[in-house]
């Protein structure tokens, strides 16, 4: 059991990461996005250091405090929720 949360984690942060490389480049081209609600979720359900390490990678979001605040404060509730 606790070897699929691990890999649950690894793929959910791999998710978050591609969808943030993926939305850039939608940015870019000027087409259909993935929507804000889409990327939080991910990072909600566990994807939130994939979805950081993605925003700064590719410098996506990095001007929205619904990301560089909210993304990094998941991430905080999930260490606080892993450490109870």
């Amino acid at each position: 059991m606790g070897n699929l949360i691990y890999i649950y984690f690894i793929i959910i942060n791999i998710i978050g990461f591609y969808f943030m490389y993926i939305d850039k480049r939608k940015a870019i081209k000027n087409e259909w996005r993935i929507s804000e609600s889409t990327l939080i979720s991910i990072a909600i359900i566990g994807g939130s250091l994939g979805s950081l390490l993605g925003m700064y990678t590719f410098r996506h979001k990095t001007k929205h405090p619904k990301f560089t605040i909210g993304i990094p404060f998941i991430i905080l509730l999930q260490i606080g929720l892993f450490i109870i």
